[in-house]
């Protein structure tokens, strides 16, 4: 990840990913999660606590080493098996077909090429299997949407590639995820920073 992004961000994203505001829009992103689940940008476990004890097992894909050392005691408290299997979402190490569910919670911001993550999340759900998200993106309001615009342009260099204007909808869309549910709202202020979108799609 190289040390700006492993060291500094890594860390700062931790402290801001570990608000107790984000934990109600985490604990509606979980449920409904069961059996085998695939969860993309683990970090620091967040969302283990927040299970459903239907997950047997998570496989965790994340690049920081930071973060899984800080996620330590999360999985040692879990229920259900935790297993970092990969550090790459784009290639994930898992067989087609093989995960009951797949979970992302603000993750697709970072990667480079947030198609190709969600591709792989279709490629490893079992038909009918659903993908539980919690992202930040593209504001529907045009003034909102001009200022991430302008703003990710500088943004991405100094928080880890993390872009403010992708379209979370759209993405899923493309990568070939059918919506089934997707509700978008302001979290807070700024609001080019915290407009976010929850959802579920199905592969």
């Amino acid at each position: 990840m190289g040390w700006w992004n492993d060291q500094v961000v890594a860390r700062a994203e931790t402290r801001v990913l570990a608000s107790h505001l984000l934990v109600p829009y985490r604990e509606r992103a979980c449920a409904g999660l069961a059996g085998t689940v695939l969860e993309i940008g683990f970090g620091a476990g967040f969302n283990v606590p927040l299970y459903p004890s239907a997950v047997r097992q998570v496989l965790a894909v994340d690049p920081s080493d930071v973060g899984w050392r800080r996620s330590e005691g999360r999985r040692a408290s879990s229920s259900a098996q935790i297993d970092r299997v990969g550090r790459d979402a784009q290639a994930v190490p898992v067989d087609d077909a093989s995960v009951d569910a797949a979970l992302s919670t603000l993750t697709l911001c970072t990667v480079p090429d947030p198609v190709a993550v969600l591709r792989e999340v279709e490629r490893v759900l079992r038909p009918g299997g659903t993908f539980h998200l919690l992202e930040h993106g593209l504001s529907d309001d045009a003034r909102v949407a001009g200022s991430q615009r302008r703003h990710t342009r500088w943004w991405s260099h100094v928080a880890g590639g993390c872009h403010l204007d992708r379209d979370v909808p759209a993405l899923c869309e493309a990568a070939g995820l059918r919506v089934v549910r997707m509700e978008s709202s302001d979290a807070g202020r700024p609001r080019a920073w915290a407009h976010v979108y929850e959802g579920v799609a199905v592969a």
